[in-house]
């Protein structure tokens, strides 16, 4: 059973996997609903370290030995499902996510990422892209999180100079969500 806090927000990990010229792995849903970084709810008595490493396992294949651990969010980033997601009949109510985001550095060759992890698998795809590009990917609801937690955790990918500066085809509004978030 997933852990639901007491405003309605599901405590979930979310997983950003670079490579060796910082590129980020994002995997294609079954469900033909678009592209995302691996994640996955916390369940009773577990930690959410150890929610990384299950998630990691169940979506993409990958164990412990597979990834180096960068970094983490100090804090939950949350997002709001939009109404019609929420399912009311379920007890407790959800009505969103909030995420402890973990960077990993894959240490095994791409060859291992795979998706036959479980029996109804979360992906059956995956790309290399660049760093700022899931932003773009991900529906609607959850770019936030996703600039916040790239953004948070751009200094632990490119211990040298930060997070490369946002892309051309990012919209001037989202500058804002950045400045907000330190």
């Amino acid at each position: 059973m997933d852990r639901i806090d007491k405003q309605g927000y599901r405590e979930n990990v979310g997983i950003i996997v670079t490579d060796s010229v910082s590129r980020v792995l994002i995997g294609g849903r079954t469900d033909k609903s678009g592209w995302q970084f691996p994640q996955g709810g916390i369940k009773q008595g577990e930690t959410a370290e150890k929610a990384m490493y299950r998630e990691l396992n169940e979506e993409i294949g990958l164990g412990p030995d597979d990834v180096e651990t960068l970094g983490w969010t100090q804090d939950w980033l949350k997002y709001r499902l939009p109404k019609r997601f929420i399912r009311r009949d379920q007890t407790p109510i959800c009505i969103g996510q909030k995420q402890k985001w973990y960077l990993l550095k894959l240490t095994a060759t791409p060859g291992h990422v795979r998706f036959d992890m479980t029996k109804d698998p979360e992906f059956n795809q995956s790309r290399w892209v660049d760093y700022w590009r899931p932003v773009k990917e991900v529906v609607y609801f959850k770019r936030q999180v996703y600039m916040r937690a790239l953004h948070e955790l751009g200094p632990f990918a490119f211990p040298k100079n930060g997070a490369p500066p946002p892309p051309s085809w990012w919209p001037r509004q989202w500058q804002k969500v950045l400045r907000g978030s330190h």
